[in-house]
């Protein structure tokens, strides 16, 4: 419960009411091993997910099955919100579990509508969530404008730029490798590692494995 306070969702909610909360929005906890699916495009929502330990991706597949991961969750952060808050709660993507993941879900309609026993700490809640929505929006939006560069190097450019942005220095690591790296940019892998080389040989930056540089 200490680990669960520190997560956005629960921020201003203390440790000794999460119990409370959690019992009466009737949540459930489960377990996924690396590269198991927790829930498949077209399935209709109807829990926010809550990763506790582990990270997600949430995937788009096309027609042909080419995949491409649109962004990677990690530990504290929600997912499935955006297709529950909406008016259609099918889901358009998937979300898989990319490394061993604990993840617990609350019923989307206990949230929104939970008994009055709640209530001190509800309004709470649903304030954190719209915050935490309004941050995966942003998170897309970076995503677009990386996938929107004409060339596969202003593509790797701009997000090791967000990255040593986001992280405060040149010297930085990612948290994709380079096959998950290439999904992101829907890029094929052997480009992209010939495309790191070829900036690695002209001085642009530097890189062992997920550690980057910018130069």
């Amino acid at each position: 419960m200490n680990q669960l306070a520190d997560y956005r969702l629960f921020h201003g909610i203390a440790a000794d009411n999460l119990p409370v909360m959690l019992q009466c929005l009737g949540y459930r906890a489960e377990n996924y091993k690396k590269g198991e699916f927790i829930s498949m495009e077209g399935e209709h929502l109807q829990n926010i997910g809550i990763i506790v330990a582990g990270s997600v991706d949430m995937i788009k597949e096309d027609f042909w099955g080419n995949k491409t991961i649109l962004m990677r969750m990690q530990q504290g952060t929600i997912f499935g919100e955006t297709f529950i808050c909406g008016s259609n709660s099918m889901a358009t993507v998937s979300f898989c579990a990319s490394s061993d993941t604990t993840a617990i879900f609350l019923p989307f309609k206990r949230v929104m509508h939970t008994c009055t026993s709640a209530c001190a700490f509800h309004h709470r809640l649903v304030e954190n969530m719209v915050q935490l929505i309004a941050d995966k929006n942003l998170e897309l939006m970076r995503k677009v404008e990386v996938v929107t560069k004409k060339t596969l190097r202003e593509k790797i450019l701009a997000y090791l730029s967000q990255q040593a942005q986001q992280q405060g220095d040149d010297y930085f690591e990612i948290p994709l490798g380079r096959v998950e790296l290439a999904d992101y940019l829907c890029a094929d892998r052997s480009a992209l590692t010939r495309e790191l080389t070829a900036m690695r040989n002209e001085g642009i930056l530097d890189y062992d494995r997920n550690v980057f540089r910018l130069l």
